[in-house]
């Protein structure tokens, strides 16, 4: 029976394999002749993706994109929701313009459509992939349902400096758990084949390097090594390619002198040449136009720098469609050129299946029955809560009891808007469950909720305001801050036990909200201070989008609950842990700073010359360190609390020797030491003692989250082969050099338990 089953699923494979074949090869014939038959005028509207601007089911066949769409001018749209309005533009294209040519409908699916998921940095700390890559199919779901065949997704910027908001909306600092995030998310949203329609095309972003972003300010300029670039930086987005991403975004930033969206190394020679990159690819929202801002020509020069890059489908800024005639004319670019991006752009239409039938998103019913269901609910309720990382539980003051009285206060403790947090577009925010909602359903009859908001988000109300955008306001409380912190303690004197929901709003991360401060605002901090100085036991559960600098509360609070954004069922899910229904499992993928002149910082960092040689973190005059300050971080990579303990014994290697084609096992015995039944995430680190450059101290190079009941013991065992140790070398050559390396296993990033081999 099991050989029949796997004979079933080559099957399976194999018949996918080629079927992807034959209509890859039937694309090629279709798309000629249609190219063939189209106007210049019409090629370049391919190339447009606008806005969808104020398209009302019933009037968008008089709206001012309907026009465009009937002569042609448009290749996709961006931002229209719904299946009856997306249904009513795309006939407009398939019955009213020249060549019938179905449009794209692209939406910023980032971690969840109607159903909505922890946010992208929040998924990450669950380091687990087939949960990860079941939201994207979820959303994927839901989504297609609603009309949208495309999504600008997944983002896969590596990120060492939390002060760029849009640390939330990737998957932290490690190249390696970045990449398989990345391909993770691919596989969710385009499934194994893109003409079904419950999958939709994948957008890889933004290539590349946005993350590294001076000064954490977003849009800023990047300027490093290509041996950075090849090593710490790339992998994620070459992960996603490898993978089968249909399209890819360009960053804002520029690359070597040059913005991504202009960079012919980049989009050309990097991403199609080095890569075999065959699909599509997108500027970001005008990202063409803002070229001239950033001293590159006008629109019409900026423009043309764009296609000769290889740059595809122009966001929103209409450069392409409003100057290429003229720089055709004026000999910028070549109809070769036009050709191609318009031939990549049919191919993916064709592979989404819209030649065969334009409507396939278009089923009413699926939008009524598929859409924000139980099932997804209850599925996102329980991603969130593995996704949540215990910081601190000092004398296991969590799990919470199911009897007495509960002090809820804080203005992140019943804010429904904010649960799902940033770049969550689709999501209708009153629905999702606050934490006041939450504990009071799961608590159970027994306890007592009192509640009391405490303080604003911050003393100074135009901050709130724009970290509070996008309908995602605290309502601010225009009570004095005495009054609030007088009401939060009244309230705290007559409970057992105080929960303080704290932290950053939705929108004080994600895209344009960079900070110089990361600690939790001061008014909050002043209301934890008072709640702490009650002498009552006081847990913070912490909202937040990025690491945050939490020196001073990792020292006074007695628990800590990191809960990032959870998503819809954000208050179920929160309370699930609190009360110890879900045993944490979340571990940090992006390092937690003792403040932020640390930053950047991250575990996989090189050693200089003049390494701080004692562990406790003492200074030492004449070595790398601060003077004011550890070198160490708060919270390191990886790291992560359990109700449980966990216990690591026998870590053995196969050999201590290891030649190309050979497969080095490390085995070691995890055994779960404490009262609870719980999940601990594996890690497994290497470092390649002498190289030909400088290599980190420390890389992930494997994983494996295991369940594991209360004095159980099992053996993790992980495979090495020559792959894990090769890197870019300093002519880019991708090696892995004979020498002596070490392999590290542990519960984290600053794990010491180690063996060495050597690479023949």
């Amino acid at each position: 029976m099991k050989n029949r089953r796997s004979i079933s699923y080559l099957s399976v494979i194999f018949f996918c394999l080629v079927f992807a074949k034959v209509r890859a090869q039937e694309s090629v014939p279709f798309v000629e002749d249609l190219l063939q038959r189209m106007t210049l005028e019409e090629k370049i509207g391919q190339l447009n993706l606008p806005g969808a601007g104020d398209v009302v089911t019933g009037q968008a066949q008089n709206s001012d994109i309907a026009k465009k769409i009937e002569e042609g001018k448009v290749g996709g749209l961006l931002n229209l929701t719904s299946v009856e309005k997306i249904r009513e533009v795309q006939k407009i294209a398939v019955e009213k313009s020249r060549l019938k040519i179905p449009l794209l409908f692209g939406l910023d699916v980032i971690h969840g459509y109607k159903t909505t998921f922890p946010i992208p940095l929040g998924l990450s700390t669950s380091w687990d992939m087939s949960l990860i890559e079941k939201t994207a199919r979820i959303a994927a779901q839901e989504a297609s349902a609603d009309g949208i065949n495309w999504t600008f997704s997944p983002m896969v910027d590596i990120s060492r400096d939390p002060r760029w908001g849009r640390v939330s909306e990737g998957n932290g600092e490690d190249p390696y758990l970045g990449s398989e995030i990345a391909k993770a998310m691919v596989r969710g949203y385009q499934g194994d084949d893109l003409t079904k329609n419950n999958t939709i095309m994948a957008c890889v972003k933004h290539f590349a390097l946005y993350g590294a972003s001076e000064a954490g300010r977003d849009y800023n300029t990047v300027d490093m090594s290509r041996i950075r670039m090849y090593n710490e930086y790339l992998p994620p987005y070459k992960a996603a390619i490898d993978e089968g991403v249909g399209s890819v975004m360009a960053s804002f930033n520029e690359i070597d002198g040059i913005p991504a969206t202009g960079n012919k190394w980049l989009l050309t020679d990097l991403l199609r040449k080095q890569w075999g990159f065959e699909g599509f690819v997108v500027t970001d929202y005008t990202g063409i136009n803002e070229m001239v801002a950033h001293g590159m020509g006008d629109l019409q020069t900026s423009s043309a720098l764009a296609l000769n890059a290889g740059v595809d489908m122009d966001m929103v800024g209409e450069g392409l469609l409003n100057t290429l005639p003229k720089s055709l004319e004026e000999g910028k670019v070549t109809m070769e050129q036009i050709d191609n991006a318009v031939r990549r752009i049919l191919k993916a239409k064709y592979d989404l299946g819209l030649f065969d039938d334009p409507y396939k998103y278009c089923e009413v019913k699926r939008a009524q029955k598929e859409i924000y269901t139980q099932e997804n609910r209850d599925f996102a309720r329980e991603v969130a809560a593995q996704s949540m990382v215990l910081l601190k539980n000092e004398n296991q003051l969590l799990p919470l009891k199911r009897t007495g009285t509960i002090a809820l206060v804080g203005p992140l403790a019943n804010t429904s808007e904010n649960m799902a947090g940033t770049w969550s577009v689709s999501t209708e925010q009153s629905k999702s469950i606050a934490l006041l909602e939450g504990i009071k359903e799961v608590a159970g009859k027994k306890v007592d909720i009192l509640y009391a908001k405490g303080s604003n988000l911050t003393y100074d109300p135009e901050l709130e305001a724009r970290a509070t955008m996008f309908g995602k306001s605290l309502n601010r409380d225009q009570r004095s801050d005495a009054e609030l912190l007088k009401e939060a303690l009244e309230v705290a004197e007559n409970a057992d036990v105080i929960v303080a929901a704290l932290g950053e709003a939705a929108e004080f991360s994600g895209e344009s909200s960079s900070r110089t401060n990361i600690e939790i605002p001061q008014v909050q901090k002043d209301l934890l201070n008072a709640l702490l100085k009650t002498g009552k036991p006081v847990v913070l559960v912490l909202f937040t989008g990025r690491p945050l600098v939490l020196k001073e509360e990792s020292k006074t609070v007695p628990a800590i609950l990191n809960v990032w954004f959870p998503g819809s069922e954000a208050g179920l899910a929160i309370s699930d842990v609190l009360f110890g229904d879900v045993n944490p499992s979340g571990k940090l993928t992006a390092t937690f700073p003792q403040n932020v002149g640390q930053v950047p910082i991250f575990y996989n960092h090189k050693n200089t010359g003049r390494p701080l040689k004692n562990k406790e973190g003492k200074f030492e005059k004449f070595t790398s360190n601060y003077i004011d300050e550890r070198n160490e971080p708060v919270y390191p990579f990886g790291y992560g609390l359990s109700y449980t303990t966990f216990t690591y014994e026998n870590l053995k290697l196969s050999s201590d020797t290891m030649r190309e084609g050979d497969t080095l096992t490390v085995s070691v015995d995890v055994t779960n030491t404490g009262d609870y039944d719980g999940k601990e995430v594996v890690q497994l680190y290497i470092r390649d003692l002498v190289g030909s450059v400088t290599r980190p101290v420390k890389e992930l190079k494997g994983f494996q989250k295991v369940a594991l009941k209360k004095g159980e013991t099992k053996t993790v065992s992980f495979n090495l082969t020559i792959d894990d140790l090769k890197f870019y070398n300093y002519d880019l050559d991708f090696v892995a050099e004979p020498g002596d390396f070490e392999v590290f296993v542990g519960g984290d990033s600053s794990t010491e338990q180690k063996l060495g081999f050597t690479l023949k």
